[in-house]
């Protein structure tokens, strides 16, 4: 059996696909080896922006305890978009 752990980023999801892939986590029995964070599509680009690290960060400190983690980050698409915002909005 898989003794893993898996983080999930959801950078600029809508509400109903962050809440399908919860409910499926939940259905298929492994939502406790799994740690959700989402940075949905109307929020401001630096919260989009730092979901992913914020991802990141969960999934060290699971490596930190001994774990093997998996880290997912979708999309990296919108990532890259919601960089480029708040480029935009700095001014630069």
């Amino acid at each position: 059996e898989h003794s893993g752990y898996s983080v999930f980023a959801g950078v600029g999801e809508r509400t109903r696909e962050g809440n399908d892939f919860y409910h499926e986590m939940t259905d298929s029995n492994v939502i406790d080896k799994v740690s959700l964070v989402y940075g949905q599509m109307n929020e401001p680009p630096g919260n989009r922006l730092r979901v992913a690290l914020t991802g990141l960060t969960m999934a060290e400190k699971f490596r930190d305890e001994g774990r093997d983690v998996l880290l997912f980050v979708d999309n990296i698409y919108r990532y890259t978009l919601a960089g480029t915002e708040v480029s935009a909005l700095l001014g630069r």
